[in-house]
């Protein structure tokens, strides 16, 4: 819905439609598109994949190992882009965010990566993350070793005793794991609150932060803003300039997504 309408307001008679596709089944998937086809965009968990049969990948999908966006390039190559990163910074500025020096991030994926190399743009010194599994989390230790920031982890039942002083408290979870405890009022009404959840909303963590009034992040504009940029992508083949009429694209967008 999101990406049509903003072809609907640009003019353009294009196609934005869904597909279920396996990790095993995405390289047979993009060989059987023909040349009417101008790019895709992948959910997890395609993400990782889309990076590594990708033959052109900018600083973003590098560092973090995982591309949501790719384009069909009219001379055959597949150039990724990730900008879940574009739309995780926009939507912290707009929770009035400028700085963070220490963040808190539930989980460990891919999103979870964005969301620290987002954070590394607006000064980040160090992290904790909070997962089920403590084992799994190689890829954001190295990640986060080569951005230089320290790193802590801990189990997610810990979450509570670990986010006070945070500047950011991230929730980067699948929809459906609950966040058992009661975060402290303190960290509540000081941090921004990311949670990456677009549907239902609010998620599991913006719902304590919305209880007392704190700042929250949303990730219904995360989704938005990471969206404009693939319109952007797809139309003129890069992410980084805005679009012609990109205000009105962006309001026909949000009122698309307000609808859901």
């Amino acid at each position: 819905m999101l990406h049509a309408a903003a072809y609907r307001h640009l003019g353009l008679d294009w196609h934005y439609d869904r597909y279920e596709v396996r990790e095993h089944e995405l390289q047979a998937f993009l060989e059987g598109l023909d040349r009417s086809w101008r790019g895709l965009s992948a959910t997890m968990p395609l993400k990782e994949e889309l990076c590594r049969i990708a033959d052109e990948r900018d600083d973003a999908v590098s560092l973090t190992g995982a591309a949501n966006t790719l384009l069909l390039a009219d001379d055959g190559r597949r150039v990724a882009r990730n900008t879940d990163v574009a739309g995780i910074e926009r939507s912290l500025q707009d929770a009035g965010l400028d700085t963070a020096h220490h963040a808190v991030i539930a989980g460990a994926g891919a999103t979870a990566r964005s969301v620290l190399v987002a954070l590394d743009s607006l000064g980040l010194r160090s992290a904790t993350i909070a997962v089920r599994e403590p084992a799994r989390t190689a890829s954001l230790a190295q990640l986060a070793d080569d951005l230089g920031l320290e790193l802590d982890v801990v189990r997610l039942g810990d979450l509570e005793h670990v986010v006070e002083g945070a500047d950011v408290v991230a929730w980067t979870l699948p929809n459906g794991v609950a966040l058992r405890s009661e975060l402290p009022f303190d960290a509540r009404t000081t941090a921004v609150a990311l949670d990456v959840t677009y549907h239902p909303w609010p998620g599991p963590l913006a719902a304590q932060w919305l209880a007392v009034g704190g700042r929250v992040a949303s990730g219904r504009d995360m989704l938005l803003h990471q969206a404009v940029r693939q319109v952007r992508f797809f139309v003129s083949g890069q992410t980084d300039s805005p679009l012609g009429d990109e205000v009105g694209v962006e309001a026909a967008m949000r009122t698309a997504l307000d609808a859901v």
